[in-house]
């Protein structure tokens, strides 16, 4: 068989041949890959015509199409269905494409080029695109250190290398530490649990027996219901416990190393540090900036916190245990306190939330808002859970999309939007996205529709706003595609589209009984929007003290030991006893295992000022699907990818950019 990746594909709209791909095609399939971008970079380097915008930036954005070809289908398949053989080659790639990109920026020739061209860009009569691309594209090279020479390239190169590995192998690791865990339950543990969970700790049992594992759609429900206070603690601990098992998956080293590194890769290029540097083209623009919006956030959080904590406490002496409140107590008092206050619980809820109907519910807000239709496809995708649909607007093809929705040992924890195929229209072309959505929702039995819990749905919804960000894009160049945007502005779609999900009119039609087929009740869904709010200073305190602790992390010396670091600075905020971080350093991927996030944790609240604001431009009209509103959230926004500024694009759409009170009355912590 005939490498598919050194050959024309024929299948449905362009997708990876997966049925066709064996392990052992990806490494020739890379070799040959980097080695036409080699090519294609050198023929760019040494034109002998004069630089200009076409023969120069142009080419570059073409020069790896093949590269990312191989590449977006390789790390979808290694993130999501992983194996040992797949691990190794991550393992692999990383220092191949780390080296290949460290001698494209050492390309003098290249550099020189599009040095020119920025040096003259007034006089060359650039479109706007033209004028974003080419001042992105020099500053990449330049924060990446093109201008460095000797010794300091030769360093840069070297730190590059190393945190490719580093980065690598933390995910690996924690991949590790969550599918080797599981706590078997007994009859009798099991059967004081809801009927939900019940069946999803027996379907994660694969026959064997019903089990805990780190799914966040089996540990977190199991730590809300479970009345077994030792059963929660080894749960908790074990689940905070990733990366950190003192073996050959322990990531306190490699975290340590990772910081050390890029505090020197900062330096190099003339910074204080890594914050300072990584923060110079982010909308907060510097440290301070990050530091005052979580510092307000966290003072009215930490004091609901508190107030919550003391009224679990009183709950927990009450059972008759003795000592103080603990972090595998909050969830359990919590949802105990819930039930009280609001009356609902999970096992009420969670029969009107189907996995199909909240599927359906987010195409047709996505239909009502922007037009786009939503066909299931048959193609075949990496792995059998994974669904295909085609999205079309007014008859014309707009994208695919692919949802793997299910929980399995060989995807990694958490849920993500990615790209096979991002869209453009370089060369002529009208090139359209293939769109992943990955989650991790606890799958039921054979037979048994898949149920979520309220953060589930909203999970999905958050993971489809970034895919409609990828799928409404409008640009020609496809390095501004979709979300290639500045950090903190990424979450802006997707965390305005979990909006649409409280919309009662959208609950009427899509939130319905597993069983009956009747709607939800209109006295639980009053209850179960009143309580979205609930327990806020908790969710509040745990996402905001990992983002304060991933800041300190950066600015200044970088930490000799990293889990130091954290207790100072949780001790320096007077972090509750009860909570913990939601991301602990060693299973801190988004930090971790790249630099997405790293000193940009932040990203997700700075993110939540607009995206609470921009819901309240559609509240303003009395439709939450005002076409003219929605219009302008597309013309503005989703289809304009990082073509100008982020805040330029927000004030376009909204008229201003809002401050952190926005984030406080959506959250309900405003004093």
């Amino acid at each position: 068989m005939t490498n598919p990746f050194l050959e024309t594909w024929d299948t449905p709209f362009g997708l990876p041949p997966f049925d066709r791909i064996a392990v052992g095609d990806w490494m020739p399939a890379t070799e040959a890959a980097l080695a036409e971008a080699r090519a294609a970079v050198d023929t760019i380097a040494a034109n002998p015509e004069a630089p200009n915008f076409d023969n120069t930036v142009a080419a570059l954005e073409m020069s790896d199409e093949a590269l990312g070809r191989v590449l977006s289908a390789f790390y979808a398949v290694a993130s999501a269905d992983s194996t040992p053989a797949l691990q190794a080659l991550q393992r692999d790639f990383a220092p191949m494409l780390s080296a290949h990109m460290s001698w494209v920026i050492g390309n003098q020739a290249l550099f020189e080029r599009i040095d020119a061209l920025w040096q003259t860009r007034e006089a060359l009569d650039l479109g706007p695109e033209e004028a974003r691309v080419l001042m992105l594209t020099h500053r990449r090279f330049v924060r990446a250190g093109a201008q460095l020479e000797g010794q300091a390239a030769v360093r840069m190169a070297e730190i590059r290398a190393r945190l490719s590995v580093l980065g690598t192998q933390f995910s690996q690791n924690l991949l590790a530490d969550e599918s080797a865990w599981t706590m078997p339950l007994s009859e009798e543990e099991l059967a004081k649990l809801p009927a939900g969970l019940r069946s999803a700790a027996k379907a994660a049992g694969g026959g064997k027996g019903a089990v805990i594992t780190f799914s966040r759609s089996l540990v977190v429900p199991f730590l809300q219901y479970s009345p077994n206070r030792e059963l929660r603690r080894r749960a908790f601990e074990a689940w905070g416990a990733r990366g950190m098992n003192g073996g050959e998956t322990d990531n306190r080293a490699i975290a340590a190393e990772t910081l050390k590194l890029r505090e020197e890769r900062a330096k190099l290029l003339g910074h204080d540090d890594y914050a300072s540097w990584k923060l110079e083209t982010e909308m907060a623009g510097s440290p301070q900036a990050v530091r005052e919006l979580l510092h307000a956030v966290w003072t009215p959080a930490r004091a609901a916190a508190e107030a919550d904590a003391a009224i679990y406490a009183d709950m927990l002496h009450a059972d008759g245990h003795k000592g103080p409140l603990e972090p595998w107590d909050w969830r359990y008092y919590a949802e105990g306190r819930r039930r009280a206050e609001h009356e609902i619980d999970d096992g009420t809820l969670k029969p009107y939330l189907q996995l199909d109907r909240m599927i359906e519910a987010a195409f047709s807000v996505a239909h009502r808002l922007f037009g786009i239709e939503a066909r299931e496809i048959e193609a075949l995708a990496y792995h059998p859970d994974a669904r295909t649909f085609e999205i079309t607007r007014r008859g014309e093809h707009l994208a695919v999309f692919v949802g793997d929705w299910f929980a399995r040992p060989s995807k990694r924890s958490g849920a993500w939007c990615t790209t096979m195929r991002d869209q453009h229209r370089m060369a002529g072309r009208d090139v359209r996205p293939l769109v992943l959505n990955v989650c991790n929702f606890a799958k039921p039995d054979a037979g048994e529709p898949a149920l979520l819990s309220f953060d589930d749905a909203r999970t999905l919804f958050h993971e489809f706003g970034h895919a409609l960000h990828q799928m409404l894009s409008d640009v020609t160049y496809e390095s501004i595609s979709g979300t290639s945007v500045a950090r903190d502005f990424v979450e802006l779609p997707s965390q305005l589209f979990e909006h649409w999900l409280e919309v009662p009119e959208v609950l009427r039609e899509f939130a319905t009984h597993a069983e009956t087929g009747e709607p939800m009740p209109e006295a639980l869904m009053d209850r179960m929007l009143a309580a979205a709010n609930f327990d806020q200073g908790f969710a509040t305190v745990e996402q905001t003290a990992s983002a304060i602790v991933d800041l300190e992390f950066h600015c200044g010396t970088a930490p000799a030991d990293p889990m130091q670091r954290q207790a100072e600075v949780l001790e320096e905020i007077g972090m509750p006893r009860a909570i913990a971080m939601r991301h602990a350093t060693p299973h801190f991927a988004h930090v971790f295992s790249g630099d997405g996030y790293a000193a940009g944790y932040y990203s997700y609240l700075w993110s939540e000022m607009m995206d609470a604001d921009a819901f309240e431009a559609f509240r303003e009209t009395g439709d939450a699907f005002d076409p003219e509103t929605a219009a302008r959230l597309e013309e503005h926004v989703l289809s304009r990818g990082g073509s100008e500024e982020a805040g330029v694009l927000y004030e376009r759409f909204r008229g201003s950019t809002p401050d952190v009170a926005a984030l406080l009355r959506g959250r309900g912590l405003a004093a």
